[in-house]
């Protein structure tokens, strides 16, 4: 007798844990793991340029005659646009002022990071961020892009600015984790932005090409 019951309760605990292992599968199946891209090679490709360029990293040509680049950012004389696959990765990279912002061509190119995007309780998000090759001790803030706004949107990824924006370790990497308030569709990315002035502005990305430069972007796939 007590050997049936014993066979019931664990042929009972067997039917609980093959009803629990698929649903723990699903929850980590939900989670989406993405590699962040530079926000210039993305910008080049959504926009067909023919040279790949970053609208809000400029370099020195004595040719370049003040001008509105792409994104609408008006540019100095002596200055424009970096073409990122043909300037040197030597050369300084200024604001669209002409002040350099404390990077080489080469080390603004090779930031990069990692997002992944978990669905938490009450349609919540909890995005965890891991990012390399940033300026040391440089500012940073997070953004979410809403491609499906007319001109395209930007509020901070965690939707009230308290935890969105960081400053980088000292060997250049950063990792944080931020609940965002809804999930996130096709027609949002996760944006990085750096800010020149060394200054954290909040709800607002801060004045583009001079004092906030988009770094990297991670678009959430169809």
């Amino acid at each position: 007798m007590q050997r049936s019951k014993n066979l019931t309760l664990w042929a009972g605990a067997a039917l609980m844990l093959a009803a629990v292992a698929p649903f723990g599968a699903s929850v980590a199946a939900d989670a989406s793991h993405l590699t962040f891209a530079t926000h210039a090679a993305f910008f080049s490709a959504e926009t067909k340029q023919p040279k790949p360029l970053d609208p809000h990293a400029f370099v020195a040509d004595a040719a370049a005659p003040a001008a509105v680049g792409p994104q609408n950012i008006s540019h100095v004389a002596g200055f424009r646009p970096a073409f990122i696959d043909q300037d040197p990765k030597t050369a300084a990279v200024s604001n669209a002022k002409g002040e350099p912002i404390g990077f080489t061509l080469g080390d603004w190119l090779a930031a990069s990071g990692t997002v992944i995007l978990t669905p938490v309780a009450g349609g919540k998000v909890e995005i965890s961020l891991s990012f390399d090759h940033l300026k040391p001790g440089g500012h940073y803030s997070l953004f979410e892009n809403h491609f499906d706004q007319k001109p395209i949107g930007f509020t901070p990824l965690d939707g009230t600015a308290k935890t969105s924006d960081f400053v980088a370790a000292a060997d250049g990497t950063a990792k944080l984790t931020i609940a965002a308030p809804q999930p996130l569709t096709h027609d949002n990315a996760v944006l990085l932005v750096y800010h020149s002035d060394g200054t954290a502005h909040g709800g607002q990305r801060g004045e583009i090409g001079i004092t906030a430069h988009h770094q990297l972007i991670a678009r959430i796939p169809e």
